[in-house]
């Protein structure tokens, strides 16, 4: 009698499939993951700056002059200046040194954005800056 060897090898197709298939969903879904409100940003040439141990907060402020406080129970929210400084201080108050950007709009008027980082100022911010994206 004649004895059989076993084929041992393993079919890998299936599981390039199964990747194949992934890589698809991770590509579609990665551009709709990015947060936050929609702003054209500026262009600049500038170093990066770094961010600490923590996520600054992100203070938006849209075309239309419309500020947007980026947490979780403010966002999507268009909210006032003064709000916004009451906001900000009531988050100071837990975490102090904590860093803030301003994703200004391309087209928002100066004069908006200085009252912005006026009132963070106010509010205890110390640490402000301005996000812009690279040049092309």
């Amino acid at each position: 009698m004649r004895r059989r060897n076993l084929i041992s090898d393993i079919n890998v197709v299936p599981y390039i499939d199964v990747m194949l298939v992934l890589l698809v969903i991770f590509m579609i879904s990665a551009p709709l993951m990015v947060q936050g409100i929609e702003v054209n940003l500026p262009e600049a040439s500038s170093e990066a700056l770094p961010v600490k141990n923590n996520e600054p907060l992100i203070v938006s402020i849209k075309k239309d002059g419309r500020i947007f406080l980026e947490t979780e129970s403010t966002k999507d929210k268009a909210i006032t200046l003064d709000e916004m400084g009451n906001l900000v201080a009531k988050i100071f108050v837990n975490r102090p040194g904590l860093q803030v950007v301003i994703r200004g709009d391309a087209d928002v008027q100066y004069d908006k954005v200085m009252k912005v980082m006026a009132q963070l100022q106010r509010s205890g911010a110390s640490n402000i800056g301005l996000i812009s994206q690279p040049v092309k």
